[in-house]
Formats: C-alpha cells, structure tokens, sequence
C-alpha cells in the first residue's frame, strides 16, 4: 500500500534510495582520513623549521609523495561529500543548489588533479 501523495511522486520529493551510499562513504572517507591526518601532522611536525631544500627532498620520497597524493584526494573528496550535503539541505534555489554543487565538484576535480601533477613533477625532477 502507497501512503505517498501523488503530487510528490510526480515532483520526485520522494526518497532518492542514495542517503545510505552518501553516508557510508562520509564515513569511510573519513575512516581512511583518520591515520593520514596523523602521519600528516607528525610530519609537518618532523620537517619544522628544515630548509626549503630538505622540504622538497623530504616530499621527493616515494613513501611521502604516495601519502601526500593520497591525502589530498581522499580529504578532496570527504569535502566534496560535506559541501554537496550543505548544499543539498540549506541551498533552497534548485539550480543554485545544482550549479553550486556543479562548481565544487569541477573545483575538487582540478584541485586534485593539480595537486598530484605537482608532486609527480617534484618526484620525477620537473
């Protein structure tokens, strides 16, 4: 038996099924953010007050470039997950909300992009 109006089913106000898969993997990306963060501040902590040259040797390293790419996309995409649910409940225009969650994809997408090309050319000697 269908207790829903007619007119919600025709808007498709109705449950899109996708709030358990979004809500999963906040929490699974934030799972995986958990040792990275720790191994990001440690090092930050461990590469204080160092030269800039020692710095760039430092990110150089296999080891710290795969766990600097991996960072920075897994904390680009939890982010991207938080913002298109800000969107999703406090933007009320839908094609504000649409254009808005739009921009911070593109802006996420490039961002890592960005960011792992430039630790590729610092690893390879670019």
């Amino acid at each position: 038996m269908n207790y829903r109006n007619p007119i919600l089913r025709a808007r498709g106000l109705g449950s899109s099924k996708h709030g358990l898969h979004h809500w999963w993997m906040q929490r699974l990306s934030a799972l995986g953010l958990l040792p990275l963060v720790l191994w990001f501040v440690v090092s930050i902590i461990s590469i204080s007050g160092r030269s800039h040259a020692e710095v760039i040797e430092w990110m150089k390293s296999p080891h710290n470039s795969v766990l600097l790419s991996i960072f920075l996309i897994v904390t680009l995409y939890h982010s991207n997950l938080g913002l298109q649910k800000i969107f999703e409940d406090y933007v009320q225009a839908r094609w504000l909300q649409l254009t808005s969650r739009i921009v911070a994809g593109f802006a996420a997408v490039l961002l890592g992009f960005a960011g792992v090309f430039s630790l590729l050319s610092l690893a390879f000697g670019g």
